[in-house]
């Protein structure tokens, strides 16, 4: 994941200003340098579509609206559709976490995760999920191509919504069984309230 300004191609990481050592209380320095230039409105919020602006994969690519509106949603206190400064460091942290395992399961350093990554990824993190859900997963979220791979973009979504629905399947399998009987109306309400 990159960050990129209007104004060039994306960058490393800026300087902290002095504008950054100022930052709030509780907001991250580098953060809130970051939030100074995605801020393109200077409305003291990010929009969704300030943050699709800023966000790049490593092969260029902006991150998905998928995402973007998942992530906003996530860190927007306020229903408002933007995040302000501390929802922005909390999804500064958020971001960086999640490249950091992403680049841990991008095992040949391709700056994308290949089905079997993915596969060895879903794995470890615990998720005990046939080959062929791992391939629902690549055909869905994947670029059509001869040997699809997945961005960090998508791979942040996955893993966030993989994480949410077994946070809300739990709480129905209160035997710890590993299975759960619901009617559909309680599968939908179940699922629906919790994807972002």
């Amino acid at each position: 994941m990159r960050f990129r300004l209007l104004t060039a191609h994306p960058l490393q990481l800026p300087l902290l200003s002095s504008a950054a050592r100022g930052a709030p209380p509780g907001v991250d320095p580098e953060a809130y340098s970051w939030f100074q230039s995605v801020d393109s409105d200077h409305s003291g919020c990010i929009s969704i579509k300030e943050l699709k602006q800023a966000l790049v994969n490593s092969n260029w690519s902006s991150f998905n609206d998928e995402t973007c509106l998942m992530m906003i949603n996530m860190f927007d206190k306020t229903k408002s559709g933007r995040i302000d400064v501390y929802g922005f460091s909390a999804l500064w942290k958020f971001i960086q976490q999640w490249k950091n395992l992403f680049q841990q399961y991008d095992r040949d350093r391709s700056g994308s995760i290949s089905y079997t990554e993915l596969q060895q990824a879903l794995s470890q993190m615990g998720y005990n999920l046939s080959p062929q859900f791992t391939q629902l997963l690549v055909s869905r979220y994947c670029p059509r191509s001869a040997s699809p791979a997945m961005q960090l973009d998508r791979f942040i979504q996955v893993c966030t919504q993989l994480q949410v629905l077994t946070e809300a399947f739990r709480e129905k399998d209160t035997a710890v069984q590993g299975n759960i009987r619901l009617s559909f109306e309680d599968f939908v309400t179940m699922t629906a309230s919790r994807l972002l």
